[in-house]
Parts: C-alpha cells; structure tokens; sequence
C-alpha cells in the first residue's frame, strides 16, 4: 500500500511517474503538477493513455450516472487551468469527493474525452490515495461568484479562489523577475533592517517598536504576586549583613585558617547578595519608566526610540557608497490611518542604489526595470495574463505590451504643471499650481489622457520632496524623478542624492529634523562622498497595474491597514 515506507516509495509509484514522457513526478513530491498536463502546447492530448498521479482541491465536483461516478475540477494552483478527473463508485465513495474545497490525491491514466468537450485531456482515477474531506454546509468558500471585499474577511482561504491565485503567481514572477533584472544587470542583493532608529521620510507616520508596555505589565504582575520587601525586612536584612560581616572580622583578627574562614565568608557574600536583590526589588515600579517627566528610553530594549522602517533607502545608500550598485527588496511600514484603495500599513519596495550616476541614469534604470518586468510576464505568465484579461481587466495585456515596448515621455515638474493648467476638456478636483504635489488624477491624466504612455516627471520643488535629495542650481527644485503609469499613476520615486555634506546639513535643518540621529548619514558626505542615485517602486502598486485590480489590500497575501491586521 502506498505509504507503507517512509524512506522507499512504492514500486508502483516509481512507475506511474516515470511512464509518462515529458511529465514526471515534482523531485519532493510524488504528484505531477497539472500545469506540467494541460499547459502543454498540445494541451495535454500527446499525454493520453499515460499514468500520473495528482493531487489538488476540487472545483467543482457533480456525481453522474445515477450516482455510479464523478467529475471533479481539480486544481492544484499551479495554473488557471483544472484537471477534469472522472471517479468511478467503484474506485471510492463519490459523496465525499464532491464538495467544493475538499482535497484529493489520485492516480490514475489520462484519456483524451470524446469529440466535442472543452477538454483536451482528462484522468480517469484508478485509486484514490488520500482525501481530504469538506463539509460543504460550512465551507466559507462556495463556488458561487464572491467579490474580493468578502474574501478579505477569509483570508486564510481565500488563495483557493482563482482571482487570488493568479495574483499570487504573478507577484511570484515579478518578484523572480525583479531579482533576475538587477542580478543580470550588476547589482549586490542587500538585505537592509526591517527595525530602525532614522525616519527617511521625516514624516513621522512610523509604527514604534517597544517592549516597554509589556515589560511594564510583567513589573505590575510580577509586584502584585510577589510585594516588595517592607523596610522593616530591608532593616533585618542590613542587620544580617553586619552580624556577618562583624563575626568574619573577628576570625580574621584570631587569625584563623582559610578552611575556617569560608563557610562564614560564604554566609556574608549570601547576606550580601539576599540584600541587593531585595534593594533591587524595592526599586521597581508600576508603569512606563519615567526621566525628567518624559518616557524614559534607556530603558527600552534598544535604550533608544526605535520604528519599522519607512524605507530601506538611507542604509542601503551605505553599501552603494562601497560597493556601487546594489538594492533591497522587502517588507516597508507606514503608520498612516489612511483608507484608501492605494495605501497599506506594511507594503514592500523594491529601492535600488547607484554610485557615480546622476539622475538620467536614475530615469534609465528605471525604466528599463519596469519594461523588464512587463516583458518577463508577457513571456512567462502568459496563461494568468489571460486570465486576468477574460475576468479582470480586458486591457491588461495590451497595456503590458505598450509599457514594455514604447519609450517613456520626460517632462520637467514645472512643464507638466504648465500643461495641466492649459487643460480645458477637463475639471480636476485638486487645483493645479507651482509647489503642489501631484495628485494621482493629475497623474493619470498625463498618463492616460496626455501622452498615452508612462511619463517620468522629474525636477520638483524641494519643499514637497524629502531632505535628501540633490538641491538644482536654481535652489527651488531638486533632482526628483517620478515613474507615472497608466492605471496606477505613480509608480516609482527616486532621486539623485545629496551628495554635499553643508547642503544636506542645511537641509535636515531647514526640515526640523533633528541633526544626531543622522551623524552615520552625514560620514557618508564627510568621508569619500560620491554622486549616487536610486529610487524605490511600490511592488503592490505594480502587481496592481499588471492585473487591473482595484483595491491594493487584494493584491498583497497578507493586508495590514487601520483596524485590520488578520493572522
């Protein structure tokens, strides 16, 4: 029986896998992969009367024939696409086959279906290895059309959907793709710290880490359990350390041996320590650790303030200023009760760093990265791209293709202000002016309505941009670049950085940031400061212009935003 040797699988087994041509088995598991059957150019009928052995999660599933089989839809999340696997009454109960969620792993022989299905190749079971049963009364998840705002509330179920799934393998491939681009392109891979003690931003939306709370709440319980010693146990205490310590004198005068002399000195350095625990003891107090009327820090895990990072930008600046290019690519935070279709609580950013490179080369890297990872999905997600075009977005694809193939337009802030104010056939909402910061409808404007191609807007004012990027010659604008996209708007932010120490000096200043916590920042201009660049893109706000999709919390596994933080 199959399973009867942990170490050796069964003979058969073995078998099954390796009849099949161009189909075998996944190296740590027996099961073939469905998208290796009904992926192939053939669709899967050149595998016909071969053997495989399956598993995934049914569709749909209908008993037949007066109950005597079953089709199920079965799926593996390897691909849109299910396996029709047909179960005779005869191989297993049908009843517990069925329902829609319930897992099974099968082996049997692919058979082309008769002439006229939708199907190029379908198994037909010959035994059924293990279930994994649903009661379909309580199943969260029917086969009844759901939208994405029901399924935020079934998270731990809802990548068993296929919009879900689809957006998960393509975020798969735009991350693969993300790390092919730069490690094909000369960039070190630097894993930059999720817990920091710098803002980037100087916004001061970030999540504080602390143990202080908890380590306050285990003082109050700790004292409530165990009161601290009276002063009259202190006082006999202090006593006992005297008596000790007056009667080890005394031995020390007769002169007496070291063998006499350690038990009582043994006994006074026991007094001594019982006394010191019990002082401790009778320093500690409920609540948060207070100096001079504000929170004590000193006191903190890290004796210092300390935050989830904002970006991972300003250190990873430190290994661009020694090894050239390099980039991070993780988890970001931003403590920011914002709402809005467009903004998560913890998202993650892809931040590339180039030393001796200015903003042009800024602009060209970017968009030679996003022309990357458009092209890599029109080539290697081409079964999800459709997908998302049939059920999503029917212009996804030919926007995929546009992006990847046509030159971005460049346009200084000032000139797209220029003509945004010149637009007539159009009422915005937010006013345009010298020194705004650009709405996402004046994004999209440009983007879609404009010029009908991404636009890098570059040059903008220094008051609405952060401390560390380059002041221009006419110091009212710095070298900022942003990446704008049909669909999404922006989609990247970058700049050419501050390279000289008295200008960003004057610049945290002038942002009423604090000097100290930057001191590292500045070493980077005072010792070997060279020009260098970067810029960060959003990963969910691509993953949302790859698929269409409207809400970013649907395009990210696990959503943080305010009130929800769910597993």
């Amino acid at each position: 029986m199959p399973g009867d040797s942990p170490s050796d699988p069964p003979v058969e087994s073995v078998q099954v896998l390796s009849l099949a041509e161009g189909v075998t088995g996944e190296k740590f598991s027996r099961r073939v992969l469905i998208r290796k059957i009904i992926c192939r150019e053939d669709g899967g009928v050149g595998l016909a009367g071969q053997k495989v052995t399956v598993g995934g999660w049914v569709k749909t599933g209908r008993e037949q024939g007066k109950g005597t089989f079953a089709f199920l839809e079965l799926n593996d999340g390897s691909c849109p696409g299910n396996l029709q696997v047909i179960v005779d009454a005869s191989v297993s109960p049908l009843a517990q086959l069925v329902p829609t969620g319930t897992s099974v792993f099968v082996e049997g022989e692919l058979k082309k279906p008769p002439a006229g299905t939708k199907q190029n190749v379908e198994l037909r079971v010959e035994k059924v290895l293990k279930v994994g049963p649903v009661d379909p009364a309580k199943y969260p998840i029917p086969k009844t059309k759901l939208t994405l705002e029901f399924l935020r509330d079934v998270m731990h179920l809802r990548s068993r959907t296929n919009t879900i799934s689809v957006v998960a393998r393509i975020r798969n491939a735009l991350a693969f793709a993300t790390h092919s681009f730069f490690q094909e392109n000369g960039f070190l891979y630097v894993q930059t710290p999720i817990i920091t003690t710098s803002d980037c931003e100087g916004a001061g939306e970030m999540f504080q880490v602390t143990t202080l709370f908890s380590d306050a709440e285990k003082v109050e319980k700790d004292l409530q359990q165990n009161p601290p010693p009276s002063e009259a146990e202190i006082e006999a205490a202090k006593l006992l350390v005297k008596e000790k310590g007056a009667a080890v004198a005394e031995l020390k005068s007769a002169k007496v041996s070291k063998e006499q002399l350690s038990a009582p000195l043994s006994e006074l350095a026991k007094a001594k320590e019982n006394l010191a625990k019990m002082e401790e003891r009778c320093k500690l107090k409920p609540g948060i650790p207070q100096k001079d009327g504000k929170i004590d820090y000193s006191q903190d895990f890290f004796t210092r303030q300390a935050f989830l990072t904002v970006s991972g930008q300003l250190q990873i600046e430190t290994y661009a200023c020694a090894l050239s290019s390099v980039y991070t690519f993780g988890p970001t935070f931003r403590a920011e009760h914002s709402h809005t279709s467009r903004h998560l609580a913890e998202f993650w950013m892809v931040e590339p760093e180039i030393a001796f490179a200015d903003l042009e080369d800024d602009m060209n890297c970017a968009e030679a990265y996003v022309q990357y990872l458009c092209k890599w999905l029109l080539e290697k997600c081409a079964d999800d791209v459709d997908f998302i075009v049939k059920y999503i977005d029917k212009t996804a694809r030919g926007r995929l293709e546009h992006v990847s193939s046509t030159a971005f337009e460049r346009i200084s802030y000032t000139e797209a202000v220029e003509q945004l104010k010149n637009v007539k056939e159009k009422k915005f909402e937010n006013k345009v002016e010298w020194g705004i910061d650009l709405a996402s409808e004046h994004e999209r404007y440009l983007t879609e309505v404009m010029f009908r191609k991404p636009v890098i807007v570059y040059n903008y004012p220094k008051d609405i941009k952060a401390f560390y990027m380059r002041l221009n010659d006419d110091n009212r604008t710095v070298a900022a670049m942003d990446v704008l996209v049909p669909k999404v708007g922006e989609l990247i932010g970058g700049s050419q950085r501050e390279e000289r120490y008295d200008v960003i000096e004057k610049r945290i200043l002038e942002m009423g940031l604090p000097l100290e916590p930057y001191q590292w920042y500045l070493d980077l201009r005072r010792y070997g400061t060279v020009e260098h660049c970067g810029f960060g893109l959003g990963f969910e706000r691509m993953v949302l212009f790859a698929t269409g999709i409207d809400n970013i919390r649907d395009v990210i596994p696990f959503p943080r935003y305010p009130g929800r933080a769910d597993l």
